[in-house]
């Protein structure tokens, strides 16, 4: 894999810069950046699927001027960080949990840091953001978590089975997009679709968004097909259709794509072209160790332990992913988290919460962020 050297150079606000961070748990770590200049309190931003350090470009400067070190990488699989092995049958033990909070720790000693001030993780980056917390409390002394909700470690989660014969089995039938994210054919699907990358990428991040009218989540009652069969496709798939047919229908049109500021075409193309660049393998990756107990049994060791650090939970009103495994966000505050200190959900945001509404994010992480910890 290229070192990234070559490549251009990011469209980033003004204060935000971008470099490389070398030698961490075996990887050339690519970061965004601001607030540097000084010695301050350091905050980690850490993006999910498909998304970037670059997802975080509309709240890394007034976290900055709120006063912090905020520091955004390209997590292990992604972007321009390099050192892994993004192949289907390479070393796949490398994108377990264990191994990404490990990645978090040695950028943190690698910046020269002994503490982070605040852990935040949006979709797939909120479990790492929560095994930071939980894991290593010294260290992560706060954390929030976007658009994906914090069940527990495993013993938690234990009811949250395999779905997939019971999908199957409906009329007419589906399929979980998790387990299809761990077939072969997903990251081909994507790469080499009809459409190309960059149409596909606006319908996805478009389906998940508050612009698609028809996301309008609610609680389910069980992990059960018939439930879950309520979930947009985009989560349930129709069993005969990969993810790039899964969105194709809900493409927006040329005046939808005009008007969509949170995400413009310039800056959709940044992400077309990282995709284009690396696939989707690495990110894929995370979710072929998310399913097998197997690759995950290191997780069993903290089984009943909760978050005790400060914890603050932030999405989209419509955002699906807070109730795609039922019963996780209200176990979440009961249970996982024993000192949350709010669980937000943002008007007019879909699941790409703080870019379809930085300010409101804001509005909710600035004051969490801020206040000391105890």
């Amino acid at each position: 894999m290229a070192d990234g050297s070559q490549l251009p150079p990011l469209p980033l606000p003004e204060g935000v810069r971008s470099r490389y961070v070398p030698d961490v748990n075996g990887l050339r770590m690519h970061v965004l950046e601001a607030g540097w200049q000084s010695e301050r309190p350091l905050v980690l931003l850490l993006h999910g699927f498909p998304e970037l350090a670059f997802s975080w470009r509309k709240v890394i400067a007034p976290l900055a001027d709120a006063g912090f070190h905020v520091v955004a990488p390209d997590q292990r699989g992604y972007g321009r960080t390099t050192g892994w092995n993004g192949e289907y049958d390479g070393d796949l033990r490398s994108f377990r949990m264990i191994n990404l909070v490990r990645d978090m720790l040695a950028l943190v000693s690698a910046l020269g840091y002994r503490e982070v001030h605040a852990v935040v993780g949006h979709d797939f980056g909120s479990p790492v953001a929560a095994y930071c917390a939980l894991i290593r409390p010294d260290l992560f002394r706060r954390v929030a978590l976007m658009s994906a909700p914090f069940a527990g470690p495993p013993q938690a989660r234990a009811a949250r089975g395999d779905i997939s014969d019971a999908l199957g089995k409906l009329d007419p039938p589906r399929k979980h997009y998790q387990w299809y994210y761990s077939t072969r054919e997903a990251d081909a699907n994507m790469r080499d679709c009809p459409q190309g990358i960059h149409a596909f990428l606006r319908a996805y991040y478009h389906y998940k968004s508050a612009d698609w009218r028809d996301n309008r989540p609610y609680p389910l009652e069980a992990w059960a097909a018939n439930e879950l069969a309520k979930l947009p496709t985009y989560y349930i798939m129709n069993a005969g259709e990969g993810m790039a047919e899964t969105v194709a229908p809900h493409m927006p049109s040329r005046a939808g794509i005009d008007a969509c500021a949170w995400l413009t075409e310039h800056e959709l193309a940044i992400y077309a072209s990282e995709f284009g660049r690396t696939d989707f393998q690495g990110g894929l990756q995370w979710y072929r160790c998310n399913l097998p107990a197997s690759l995950n049994q290191e997780l069993d060791l903290f089984s009943g332990r909760t978050i005790d650090v400060a914890s603050l939970f932030i999405a989209g009103k419509s955002d699906w992913g807070v109730y795609q495994v039922p019963g996780t966000f209200e176990r979440m505050q009961s249970e996982a988290c024993t000192d949350m200190r709010g669980a937000h959900l943002v008007e007019g945001a879909g699941h790409w919460v703080q870019q379809e509404r930085p300010r409101e994010t804001l509005d909710f992480l600035l004051p969490f962020v801020a206040t000391v910890p105890t």
